[in-house]
């Protein structure tokens, strides 16, 4: 396919036999094509339908007063400007007892014109779902001409054979209007190959990708979700993995909304603070520039505890077919298991994440592949794949991987697993009970008893695998099935002394020993200069070779979701910087000048849709030494011994019990109200167990597990000085109309080992059939 549009846009014509896009697979659309049934003009002018149908805002602002706002342009989506709502929630509906709060001010919701582009408006402040809203709010920027960037916006992206360009056009609109937008590659394609595309050399032919908005696309707009003002607010270049779907015959489509620079980055702290405060962020998976996205379930809800939510939603509410999303904590889980579609997400980094696209913490960052259905994602993963590089990226370090690590036969083959009784006879899974505790929290009961139902249910009693079940203290074992000989808590005692003996002597926030039975054991000990630890009478080192043999017991909160917790690497103030320069280093090749190549530019150009982020970016601008801190915590070095750790961890509790696989929840909470209250207490290590995957770089793959009906959402209250809202735990329930919120389960294996997780996962998806579209967002008529 020619790179230069030299074919317009072509009116839709009819087809044969009626063909419905709504949750076809990549085979079935291809067999549609073959028969003439739909053309590639046509699937992408349905997506474009369905995102002027359901891509709008989703979000009402929270307000002082609860007045109605004046009605303000949007950023043009799908032809036509984005609608906000005019209403508004008044705040004390929102945060009780407000009247009595002393705390530092508030930051209420607001409409404000962007930094971008003045004449587009987004809201800031807080916010919450708009019940039954009808739109999602998934996809930030689509491709199409006069749309899909600020700097040649309208007729500065005019055809070339429409004519020069307008006076006042930029000179990139030069190089920018060449470029075919979604329609035009579709029409190229359909010229080309009419009914009979070549499937081998283009495997991707004709489906429609979004992305998650850091990866580089050069004929979309490209900030990361910030609102930042570029010079060229669109890349040189394609991100590598952008490069190999267009080769492969995808529709490079839409910019997906996601959480600002892949989860907001943190705060290194230092001397700005907030001049305002939001009571709560969470289900905020937002972008200054294109807003917050909602679940496609039930849109008072988050789209996921993750930042690639438009990824997720824009699948799951068919607004495209595929995309490709960024993980550093569960930013691809999240998703997929809040909107009930699959994933597959490499190891680290099998494919490549950081070379051409904004980061937020390099030791994590990393791409995932969402689909409906675990084939098409195995058949993308096989398609990513360069003929001579592999999945190598020079531009990403993370990518030097053992050749071993990456399967010689294709992925998609594996990815085909019978459904049939007995189709998992032999199979030995490891259930992670540690994901599955509710710790008296009522939260997290639905989904783990529905869970813990359908794991026998489907994957031992139909389809034939053994469950070899971890033991915690506050999981009552199954007596149906066998338990690990050492699992988890006893491998990190084995393994701790030996790969991260420095997370012994860890303090929580308010200083004291997270071990402390660890502390109390050991004798006083300087571990920081003026810092002495411990109380008792051992030495730390006879400790831990008493602890690793067996001798006495690990501290009791020894276990997976407590080693998890990280301090804040300098890795965004790294990565950040260097992705700005060789942005614009690749323009200057151009003959086009970039300015914004820093911390500093960034920070004068950007506007962001909390002032917490503000003072954060201006704190990340002042960091200037890349070591660890000097104060105890460790930064890097802990990422890299964390990394060791898990996967050790992983494999003795493999070996030891013959294991073929794990199978866990990514969480067992529903997906939160958006700007309500947090889990609080215990279940919160809930959470971070939920890291281990991407905290190990191992491979996991999500397939939807059901739905549940029943939620107890926690609620915000007032803490008894006035000065803070804190959540809190509730026992009533809300009851939801079918099919109700959905979660996944997650499978894991070593790398290397993704044929066996591969087989598992499609089994399952096969025999149980769980994913349910979401019913508000069904199908619409296709042009004929």
């Amino acid at each position: 396919m020619n790179e230069i549009a030299t074919v317009p846009a072509t009116e839709v014509t009819a087809y044969r036999q009626p063909f419905q896009l709504e949750e076809a697979t990549i085979d079935e659309m291809h067999a549609a094509i073959r028969a003439g049934e739909i053309t590639v003009v046509q699937i992408v002018q349905h997506y474009i339908d369905r995102a002027g149908a359901f891509n709008g805002c989703a979000s009402l602002l929270v307000t002082e007063d609860g007045a109605p706002v004046p009605q303000v342009a949007g950023a043009v989506r799908a032809t036509a400007p984005l609608q906000f709502p005019t209403e508004t929630v008044k705040a004390s509906d929102v945060l009780p007892d407000l009247d009595r709060y002393k705390g530092p001010p508030l930051e209420f919701g607001r409409m404000e014109a962007t930094a971008s582009d003045p004449g587009v408006h987004q809201q800031y402040g807080m916010i919450v779902g708009k019940p039954d809203a009808g739109q999602v709010n998934a996809l930030a920027t689509l491709n199409i001409r006069g749309e899909r960037s600020v700097t040649c916006r309208g007729d500065f992206d005019r055809h070339p054979d429409d004519g020069p360009l307008p006076p006042g056009a930029p000179a990139v609109a030069e190089i920018f209007r060449r470029y075919p937008d979604a329609l035009e590659q579709a029409a190229a394609l359909d010229a080309e190959y009419g009914c009979n595309p070549d499937l081998e050399k283009l495997p991707l032919y004709g489906v429609v990708f979004s992305f998650k908005d850091p990866f580089d696309t050069k004929d979309m707009r490209s900030t990361g979700g910030g609102d930042a003002a570029y010079d060229v607010d669109f890349p040189a270049e394609d991100h590598v993995l952008v490069a190999q779907i267009r080769k492969k015959g995808g529709i490079i489509f839409a910019k997906a909304v996601n959480t600002e620079y892949n989860g907001r980055a943190g705060n290194p702290g230092g001397r700005h603070k907030p001049d305002k405060v939001l009571p709560s962020v969470l289900g905020y998976q937002r972008s200054s520039w294109a807003g917050n996205p909602s679940n496609p379930y039930d849109t008072t809800r988050a789209a996921s505890l993750g930042s690639s939510s438009g990824s997720g939603v824009s699948v799951s509410a068919n607004l495209c077919m595929i995309s490709l999303g960024e993980e550093t904590r569960a930013s691809c889980r999240g998703p997929s298991n809040h909107n009930s579609i699959a994933l597959i997400l490499p190891h680290k980094a099998m494919i490549g994440f950081d070379g051409g696209a904004i980061g937020a913490d390099i030791y994590c960052d990393r791409t995932g592949v969402h689909a409906r259905k675990i084939a098409d994602a195995a058949k993308v993963l096989d398609a990513l794949k360069d003929p001579e590089a592999g999945y190598y990226d020079p531009r990403d370090p993370f990518t030097t991987v053992p050749r071993s690590s990456v399967l010689a036969t294709p992925y998609l083959s594996h990815a085909k697993g019978s459904g049939e009784p007995g189709a998992l006879a032999g199979v030995r899974l490891g259930v992670v009970r540690e994901s599955m505790l509710a710790a008296g929290s009522k939260a997290a009961e639905p989904i783990v008893a529905a869970a813990a139902a359908e794991m026998k249910a489907v994957l031992k009693d139909h389809l034939g695998a053994t469950l070899v079940e971890s033991t915690d203290p506050k999981w009552q074992p199954d007596p149906d099935l066998e338990v690990m000989k050492v699992d988890f808590r006893k491998a990190l005692a084995r393994l701790v002394p030996v790969f991260m003996p420095d997370l012994m002597f860890r303090l929580k926030a308010d200083g004291t020993p997270l071990f402390k039975e660890f502390a109390d054991a050991i004798q006083p000990t300087e571990f920081m200069p003026g810092k002495t630890f411990g109380a008792g009478t051992m030495t730390p080192i006879d400790y831990l070779v008493a602890m690793a043999d067996g001798v006495i017991e690990p501290p009791s909160n020894l276990d997976i979701a407590t080693v998890q917790q990280q301090e804040l690497a300098t890795s965004f103030r790294f990565h950040l910087p260097q992705y700005l320069t060789r942005r614009a280093r690749d323009w200057k090749a151009k003959g086009v000048t970039e300015t914004l190549v820093n911390f500093e530019e960034l920070n004068r150009r950007s506007k962001f849709w909390g002032d917490d982020q503000r003072a954060a970016f201006l704190n990340w601008q002042e960091t200037s030494d890349p070591r660890n801190p000097l104060d105890g915590r460790q930064g890097v070095n802990e990422r890299i011994m964390l990394r060791e750790l898990l996967r050790r961890t992983d494999m003795m509790v493999i070996l030891e019990n013959r294991l073929d696989a794990f199978v866990r929840l990514h969480t067992p909470l529903p997906p939160a109200k958006i700007g309500g209250a947090n889990e609080p207490g215990t279940i919160q290590n809930l959470r971070q167990e939920s890291f281990y995957g991407p905290n190990g770089g191992l491979t996991e793959v999500l397939i939807p597990a059901g739905f549940v009906r029943t939620v107890y959402d926690p609620v915000l209250k007032l803490n008894a000085e006035g000065t803070a809202y804190v959540p809190t735990l509730s026992d009533v329930p809300t009851e939801l109309p079918a099919p109700g919120l959905p979660f996944s389960f997650v499978f894991r294996a070593e790398p290397g080992k993704e044929d066996i997780i591969l087989r598992v996962a499609s089994s399952y998806e096969n025999a149980s059939k769980r994913r349910v579209p979401p019913p508000a967002f069904g199908p619409i008529p296709m042009r004929r």
